[in-house]
Formats: structure tokens, C-alpha cells, sequence
């Protein structure tokens, strides 16, 4: 049995679903010849691990009790309280120490798997030093990839050893399908795609003639945004993922390369409007303008899609108008979808579509990104 060392970070919705995952798929990985050891847990202020990390691993009856716990919203200290298993629990600057340790033991010899499932960008320092030691390392976090050119560098120096398939898409295939493209050779011309399930949602609401503000709203209660509805209309959850794909081209760019189209001006702020004020007085502001662009799209033939544009030199993210018939065009609800033209699929894109969120999907990815790395573990 081939036994692959995972520590985790990052126990919210995506990190609580990979546990149960590892947990509930024993007998498939069984049949693979795959063992996932889970030598360390950590959230923000902690780190469990097992008191041997090279003999033993945290048993799956704790990893339910860790689910169980931030699922309640307590921290992992909690475990101290309950006193089950061989176990120990690092609290603050000790958690970093220990995890940047326990790679130092375990990524030249029996290798590592760094899991970052949280929505850190503090991550990236343990990641690039994780890697350098000889760890493998899987992303369903975009802040490390959209950190400076210089840690990205770092991170990807050697492409077998890290993946981040859930960064882009949650479990759709838009990473290792580009890979492949780059890897034959073909060049990429251009890529749009709709990246956001709560934006795609808005826009195909928006079509039927309801206003932004009451689409907004019903987005919330259905829980489909963040608590604040802004960290979505801003549109910086697409235009990181936006500069993944693009650094995966090979393009020298940076965050402040992009040109993105915000939902909300700057008077309606986090900074200058609470939440409540935005969504009962500020955002009924924007209906008008939004009603007369989807009136202006549907005369010609077309609908509103906020999208990200790859291009030459040029990345934006924004709204755009695109023909009703088209893949974009056809998108309903919170689908993700991706339209990649290169020189073999110049006429006819390939087109990537399917749930781009959800914890169960996202978590899903980042399993077959380990269970992928496979090969690179003696």
C-alpha cells in the first residue's frame, strides 16, 4: 500500500468535506493501492497532530470530531478539553513551527502533500517552503497563485509537484485541460469564461427582467454570496482566478494588470456602507443602469455574462454582452463555464462547463489533485 502524508490547512466548508471525503473513500483508495495518513489539521490559531507523525496519523475517528467541532464554529483547542487520543495541539507561532517541521521531516523522505484549503494569503510563506523542501502542495486556495511574481515563482518551480485544480472552476477540469493544451504546444488565443457561480446566477436573473437589487437579495437568502454581497460584486474572487490562467500562459502580469469592472462604485463601499445600508438603499442606485445595459444587449441579440477575457497582453473582467445562442449566452444559474480557442480549436472552442462551488465539488477536486500525485511517492 502506497501511504501519502497529508497535513491540511484550512478547516472551513472545503476543509471539513476533503476530511470526510478521505474518511468515506478508505475502501476506493484501498483498491488503488493508497493509503491518505492526515499527519496534521490546522485553522487559523491552531495545529493537531498525531505525537509521532512518522509512525502514526490522526485516526479517522478524530478527523470526524474535528468536522464536528468547526462545524459548530469552536476552535481546534476544543480538543484539548476532550482529551481523546495520542495527540498533540500547537496554538499560535508554535502551529507555523510545527507544520514547517513536520515538512522538513517528511518532504525528503517519505514525502508530504501540503494541503491549503483555506482563504489565507498569510499561507504562502509555508507553502513556497514546503515546496522548496520537497513537498508536494495542493491549492483550493487562489491567494498563494495571485500573491507577487515572486512567490509564484517559487511555488511552481517544479509543475509535478503542485496542483490546484479547485483554484479555478471548484472540481471542473479547466486546469489540467489547459495543461494538456500548453503541453502539446498548441497556443492559447484566448480565453472567456464565466467564473463566478454568484455572478452567473445575477446575470441569468437578470435577463428575466428582474432588477439587480432585488436579484442581490434573493442571491443572499439563498446563500449563494459572501455575507457581504460586495466581496462578489467587486469581481476580485474572478480576477484572481483570472490571473491564475494567465500566469498559467506564461504571462509576467500582476493583480494591478487587470481591469476590473466593479458592480458597485466606491461611495457604496465597505469602507462607507454597511451591509444593511448597501442592500436596502444603495444597490436599488444601480438598477436603472443595469436594466437599460440588459435592455441594449437583448436589441441586439444578445444577453449580459460577467466574464473574464484573456487576450494578447490584455486580461479584463467584466460584464459583456454575448450572443444569446452562444455557450455563454445559454448559461443559467450558477454554473461555471469556459470557452478556450487556440490554433486546434480556433473555429470551434473548447468548452468547459458544469457546478463551479459548492463545498462537496470543490473538495472533490482537491482529492483528485493528491490521489494525482500519486506517482511522485516511493
Amino acid at each position: 500500500m502506497k501511504k501519502i502524508s497529508v497535513i491540511l490547512m484550512g478547516c472551513g466548508g472545503v476543509g471539513r468535506q476533503l476530511l470526510q471525503h478521505i474518511v468515506s473513500f478508505r475502501s476506493l483508495h484501498a483498491k488503488m493501492g493508497v493509503h491518505l495518513r492526515v499527519v496534521g489539521v490546522s485553522d487559523s490559531k491552531s495545529l493537531v497532530v498525531p505525537v509521532d507523525v512518522l509512525k502514526e496519523e490522526l485516526d479517522d475517528e478524530l478527523l470526524s470530531v474535528v468536522c464536528r467541532i468547526k462545524s459548530a464554529g469552536s476552535p481546534l483547542t476544543t480538543l484539548d478539553a476532550l482529551g481523546k487520543g495520542e495527540y498533540r495541539v500547537f496554538n499560535g507561532s508554535e502551529s507555523r513551527r510545527e507544520t514547517e517541521e513536520i515538512a522538513q521531516l517528511l518532504g525528503k523522505s517519505t514525502g508530504l502533500v501540503v494541503v491549503d484549503c483555506s482563504a489565507s494569503s498569510e499561507t504562502v510563506e509555508i507553502l513556497t517552503k514546503a515546496v522548496d523542501l520537497g513537498c508536494c502542495a495542493v491549492l483550493a486556495n487562489k491567494k498563494p497563485l495571485t500573491s507577487t511574481l515572486e512567490h509564484y515563482d517559487k511555488l511552481v518551480l517544479d509543475p509535478r509537484r503542485i496542483r490546484h485544480e479547485s483554484t479555478v472552476g471548484a472540481g471542473l477540469p479547466v486546469i489540467a485541460s489547459m495543461n494538456r493544451i500548453i503541453s502539446s504546444g498548441d497556443p492559447v488565443h484566448s480565453i472567456v469564461g464565466s467564473l463566478s457561480g454568484t455572478l452567473g446566477y445575477v446575470m441569468s436573473e437578470l435577463e428575466d427582467g428582474r432588477p439587480l437589487s432585488q436579484v442581490v437579495r434573493a442571491a443572499k437568502t439563498l446563500g449563494y454570496t459572501e455575507p457581504d454581497p460586495r466581496d462578489d460584486l467587486s469581481g476580485m474572487d474572478v480576477a484572481r482566478k483570472a490571473l491564475i490562467l494567465a500566469r498559467l500562459l506564461g504571462k509576467r502580469i500582476i493583480m494591478d494588470s487587470i481591469k476590473i469592472e466593479s458592480l458597485y462604485p466606491e461611495e457604496m463601499g465597505p469602507g462607507v456602507m454597511t451591509v444593511d445600508d448597501f442592500l436596502q438603499n444603495g444597490i436599488a442606485k444601480l438598477d436603472q443602469n443595469i436594466e437599460e445595459r440588459v435592455q441594449r444587449a437583448s436589441s441586439n441579440g444578445c444577453v449580459l455574462r460577467y466574464v473574464c477575457m484573456i487576450e494578447g497582453s490584455s486580461v479584463q473582467v467584466g460584464i459583456r454582452e454575448v450572443p444569446k445562442d452562444s455557450p455563454l449566452g445559454r448559461l443559467r444559474g450558477s454554473d461555471n463555464i469556459v470557452e478556450i480557442r487556440s490554433r486546434c480549436y480556433k473555429e470551434q472552442p473548447l468548452v468547459i462547463q458544469g457546478a463551479g462551488a459548492g463545498n462537496d465539488t470543490t473538495a472533490a477536486g482537491v482529492l483528485a489533485d493528491i490521489i494525482d500525485m500519486q506517482d511522485l511517492f516511493p
